[in-house]
């Protein structure tokens, strides 16, 4: 969760990708904790940490707001062109 927060202070997000060579870690502790969530695995005092950084559970739902939307496209762009 530490690791997290200066990932965001850093970046202005939590989004971090499993892609991301210097962060593949924290991308896939990221990744797991969304699955968690939606299997509902997560204890709440784990779900009230992330969420009060913000943490976004589905990049699905919340990429309909304008900007974050492209700023998670760009993302994907970004994994693509390293692919």
């Amino acid at each position: 969760f530490d690791r997290l927060c200066a990932f965001k202070a850093q970046n202005g997000h939590s989004n971090v990708s499993t892609y991301d060579a210097g962060n593949k870690t924290l991308g896939k502790w990221v990744s797991y904790q969304r699955v968690a969530y939606k299997k509902n695995a997560l204890s709440s005092n784990r779900i009230q940490q992330l969420n009060s950084i913000g943490f976004i559970w589905d990049l699905c739902d919340h990429s309909c707001q304008n900007e974050e939307r492209d700023h998670v496209w760009n993302i994907r762009l970004g994994e693509l062109c390293e692919f």
